[in-house]
């Protein structure tokens, strides 16, 4: 997972929770709602991205394992 990916996870999380605070939602059902919203702006601010700078932000990459090979590679 490269650092855009935990960015826009963070975005995903962060939308949702304040979301769902805002419409005051209760239980799985009434959280369902939120989720999808949060999730929507995360992915409309993704493909914005993309869009402008004509890369992709999705990796099939492990974060833990970019971390130990930036170690590996002394940065």
């Amino acid at each position: 997972m490269t650092d855009a990916e935990l960015i826009f996870t963070a975005l995903a999380e962060l939308s949702t929770r304040q979301i769902a605070e805002t419409t005051k939602a209760k239980g799985l059902e009434e959280n369902k709602i939120p989720a999808k919203k949060g999730g929507q702006v995360a992915k409309n601010a993704r493909l914005e991205l993309e869009q402008k700078t004509g890369k992709k932000v999705v990796s099939g990459k492990n974060f833990k394992e970019m971390r130990e090979q930036k170690k590996l590679k002394g940065k």
